[in-house]
């Protein structure tokens, strides 16, 4: 007769100071990457993506750890899990067991909403509204304030011809291809830092970081693309780890359809356009796409 252990929690012990965070005696900065988690860690139990969006996300059952990957395999925080009442992809099984203690002091899971340190944050994670956290959150410090040039959000008309787009969704795909992989078109939006710059009123990104923040949205759709970078577009690709995605919507679940391509119509600027990777897109603009000699296909 086969006798089946359940495999026991590897002890997680994170201990944080100012200046460093420690996970089982490894010191984790971010964003950091997969390699550095599985030496806290562990091997994970699983990997996989997002059902919608299929960002790779990746889960630590018996530790009750969970993260998801950003682009070019960053990973900007953690989740430990501490309750079922979410709705995560691909959760762990079970809750996290472990300790955390920052400058000294044991962090107890109910008497803090977040804690701010020069290198990461620590936060509760809330689902709908409730009171009781999911998760406890360990990430970048994306609030660390630097000094922002007056002028730096501040769209100024362009001295040659700007593309016209009729579809916001393919517009913010273009968006992450010039504006955070190529590098190309600036100003490079940073939420937290835009946040910082804004006068107009006080934006709350906890509170207001769950749905499109109107102001950032409407940077995207003022922001122009000259005409003269169409040529240098290749690729799309979506994923909804992708920097635009997550600096429209901070808190984002990934399901969302607020950025939707609609029509393959604005391909036509592109004329070295050969290939698209698509999450957010209706299924009638992967045949226009195709009409027009793109290889499209579903992420």
């Amino acid at each position: 007769m086969f006798s089946f252990l359940k495999k026991k929690p590897k002890p997680i012990h994170i201990v944080g100071t100012d200046e460093q965070l420690l996970i089982n005696d490894i010191a984790v900065t971010f964003p950091t990457n997969y390699e550095t988690l599985v030496s806290a860690f562990g091997e994970p139990s699983r990997t996989g993506k997002t059902k919608l969006s299929k960002s790779p996300v990746i889960c630590w059952d018996n530790e009750g750890v969970y993260c998801s990957c950003g682009s070019y395999g960053n990973i900007f925080s953690f989740s430990l899990i501490l309750s079922k009442k979410h709705e995560l992809d691909l959760p762990p099984k079970n809750k996290f067991s472990g300790s955390i203690l920052i400058n000294n002091k044991e962090v107890q899971f109910n008497d803090f909403s977040k804690i701010k340190l020069p290198n990461y944050i620590v936060s509760k994670l809330t689902y709908k509204g409730q009171e009781e956290p999911y998760a406890l959150s360990l990430g970048a410090n994306l609030e660390d304030k630097k000094e922002i040039p007056k002028d730096k959000y501040i769209l100024l008309p362009l001295a040659e011809e700007h593309i016209e787009f009729t579809d916001f969704g393919f517009k913010l795909a273009v968006i992450e291809e010039l504006m955070y992989t190529q590098e190309i078109l600036q100003p490079k939006f940073e939420l937290y830092e835009f946040i910082e710059w804004y006068t107009e009123r006080e934006i709350d990104i906890e509170e207001e970081g769950y749905e499109p923040i109107a102001e950032v949205t409407q940077f995207f759709r003022d922001i122009k693309i000259p005409k003269h970078m169409a040529p240098l577009l290749t690729e799309i690709y979506q994923d909804g780890g992708n920097d635009v995605y997550m600096n429209l919507l901070r808190f984002g679940s990934g399901s969302e359809d607020y950025w939707d391509i609609k029509s393959a119509a604005d391909a036509k600027k592109f004329p070295n356009l050969k290939k698209a990777t698509l999450c957010y897109a209706e299924n009638a603009v992967f045949d226009e796409m195709i009409a027009l000699g793109i290889d499209a296909e579903s992420l």
